[in-house]
């Protein structure tokens, strides 16, 4: 699904999602390079080369995806002044269990009992098709409200023993309230790029614990209920995919892309950010990134790290923000916005 072209962009003054709350929130274990290196037969050195990451943040025992979600959520309700949401949406990978969706259980905890709630899956885009999903409820007039928390448990479907993939991950949550407001105020969506190529899903993939290897009757083999990715093939689709959805949601912002302020793309590693920036010719000085302290959270990566700038200022009120992101799916998304005049809970 491609960006609306600029010359039929929705016009001023119609019903929009406009950012109105920001919150996130990261788990107190920080698992620095050193303390991986032993297991892994790596070094420091080797780490940030090839992914740019010093530190991530692992859960506790017994600490789920719902448990960030919670403590994301709330502080987004704060932020935005207000108690509950009409809906929560909930952008995961890692749901606490199978079934039911981890979704009606934070809006439960976090006081939206009776809103609707469930969750959207498509791994690291999460949050952009979640974004998609919440503007729709509120351009179509069925919420004026949603809560939309994106939240990764990653580490607890990462290989502790895979060097290529325990180094890039880490836990964390983050979370916008988004009211109804109108097209063209600060805050509110621009036009969304979507796509999706399930062709190559084994790129990126967790083979077991679904209904194929179950209806197989047969065990799951050695490592098939970890995450595995091809990383040279996920690169490679990462770099061109993200830069392409960018060229079209600035296209259909009505923007030139040295026009964006801030460029906020899914922390997957160093090196993909800077590929895909020196592709769009975007300045240094204009990406935002925490890939370095948080690692890759998956659906979590964006809002963590809009929430984080907004609190440390480096996201300010009227920066022209360029979103996009890429997972497995293979799925990929993009969206713009004017950052509005909240304060990061």
């Amino acid at each position: 699904m491609s960006a609306t072209d600029s010359a039929d962009a929705p016009r001023p003054g119609r019903r929009a999602a406009v950012i109105a709350g920001i919150g996130s929130y990261v788990p107190p274990d920080v698992v620095t390079n050193d303390a991986l290196t032993a297991r892994l037969g790596t070094t420091d050195e080797w780490i940030r080369a090839r992914t740019g990451i010093l530190t991530r943040h692992r859960v506790a025992p017994g600490i789920a995806t719902s448990d960030l979600a919670v403590e994301a959520g709330q502080r987004a309700l704060k932020s935005a002044g207000v108690s509950q949401a009409d809906a929560v949406v909930l952008a995961t990978t890692t749901p606490d269990q199978p079934c039911p969706a981890t979704a009606p259980q934070v809006a439960a905890r976090l006081g939206c009992t009776g809103a609707a709630a469930f969750d959207v899956s498509a791994v690291c885009t999460g949050f952009l098709y979640g974004l998609a999903t919440a503007s729709s409820l509120i351009a179509g007039g069925i919420a004026d409200s949603v809560l939309l928390i994106a939240a990764e448990a990653f580490t607890t479907i990462v290989d502790p023993d895979d060097r290529h993939t325990a180094v890039l991950f880490g836990d964390g949550a983050g979370a916008v309230l988004l009211r109804a407001g109108t097209v063209g105020e600060p805050g509110a969506t621009g036009p969304f790029v979507l796509g999706s190529d399930g062709g190559s899903s084994e790129l990126i993939e967790v083979p077991a614990g679904g209904s194929r290897q179950r209806s197989a009757r047969l065990p799951a083999g050695p490592g098939d209920t970890y995450l595995r990715m091809r990383g040279r093939d996920t690169y490679r689709h990462a770099v061109e995919r993200l830069t392409a959805a960018s060229q079209q949601a600035a296209h259909g912002a009505g923007w030139n892309l040295a026009d964006v302020d801030r460029f906020a793309a899914h922390q997957a590693n160093a090196r993909i950010i800077a590929a895909v920036a020196e592709r769009l010719s975007m300045p240094p000085q204009r990406l935002l990134s925490n890939v370095a302290q948080v690692g890759n959270t998956g659906a979590a990566s964006i809002p963590l790290l809009l929430s984080e700038a907004a609190a440390t200022g480096r996201l300010t009120v009227g920066h022209r923000v360029l979103l996009t992101a890429f997972g497995g799916g293979l799925t990929w998304g993009a969206t713009t916005l004017t950052w509005p005049d909240i304060t990061a809970g």
